[in-house]
C-alpha cells in the first residue's frame, strides 16, 4: 500500500520534479501538489492524505504559517518541512509549530522517500546535518536520562553506530566510516532503538549526546 502524500512548494520545476521522483518509489503516491497555502488546506481536507510535505519560505503564505494554522485546527497528518534553510531559528520554529520532521533540499531523493515513509509511522525526522542542532534546542528540555546501564544490552558495534548517530550522520555514511553495508547499519540502528526503548534516531542522537559518546565517535573519524 503506498503512502498518499500532498506536496506544497511555490517552486515549479521543484514541486513537478519531487512529485515524479517520489512518484517512482513505488512506495509512495502524490496524490495532489499546489505552490498555495490556502489550497493546499482545502487539498488536505478533500484529499486526506497520509503526509503533507512543505516548503517553509513562501509567498504570500509561508509554510511556517501554514503550519501553526493547521496546528490551532488541530491538524493530526504529519506535516514535514523541505527547505533550503538550515538555520537552527528555522528548524525550531517549525517544531514548534508542530511539523513533523525537517528536513534540507539538498538531501538525496531516496532519503527524502524514507523521510516520508517513517513520518507516516509517527517518527519525527530531521536532516542528518540538523541534528546536532535539534539536540542542542531539546537537550534543556528533555526529561532525565534512561539509566547507563542499558547502555550495558548494546553490542560493542550498535555502541560505536550510537555514536555515530550523536554527530548527525546518516546512515549511507555511517555504513562508509564502519566499511559495513547500509542494511547492516539499519538493522543496527533498529536493535539500538529496541533496546533502548526509543522510537526515532533523533532520540537516540539525544541519548548519545546526554551519555557523553558524541567525544567517542569525533575519535573514531579523527584518530590522535
Amino acid at each position: 500500500m503506498s503512502i498518499r502524500v500532498l506536496l506544497l512548494d511555490d517552486h515549479t520545476l521543484f514541486r513537478k520534479g519531487l512529485a515524479e521522483l517520489l512518484d517512482r518509489s513505488g512506495q509512495i503516491q502524490v496524490v495532489g501538489t499546489s505552490s498555495h497555502a490556502e489550497e493546499a488546506r482545502r487539498m488536505l481536507a478533500e484529499l486526506k492524505p497520509d503526509v503533507m510535505v512543505t516548503d517553509l519560505h513562501m509567498q504570500p503564505v509561508g509554510g511556517l504559517a501554514l503550519l501553526r494554522q493547521l496546528q490551532q485546527e488541530g491538524n493530526t497528518v504529519p506535516v514535514l518541512v523541505l527547505t533550503v534553510s538550515n538555520a537552527e531559528e528555522d528548524l525550531a520554529n517549525a517544531l514548534r509549530a508542530g511539523a513533523r520532521g525537517y528536513l534540507l533540499k539538498d538531501m538525496e531523493p531516496d532519503d527524502v522517500a524514507d523521510a516520508i515513509l517513517r513520518a507516516a509511522r509517527g517518527e519525527t525526522v530531521v536532516a542528518p546535518c540538523m541534528t546536532m542542532k535539534l539536540v542542542g534546542l531539546l537537550q534543556n528540555n528533555q526529561p532525565a536520562a534512561q539509566p547507563a546501564s542499558l547502555l550495558d544490552l548494546l553490542t560493542q558495534r550498535e555502541r560505536e553506530i550510537l555514536s555515530h548517530l550523536a554527530l548527525g550522520e546518516s546512515n549511507k555514511v555511517i555504513a562508509r566510516q564502519l566499511d559495513i553495508s547500509h542494511d547492516t547499519v539499519k538493522l543496527h540502528v533498529r536493535h539500538i532503538l529496541s533496546k533502548l526503548n526509543l522510537t526515532s534516531r533523533v532520540e537516540a542522537a539525544i541519548y548519545a549526546v546526554e551519555h557523553k559518546m558524541s567525544n567517542a565517535a569525533q575519535n573514531l573519524i579523527n584518530p590522535l
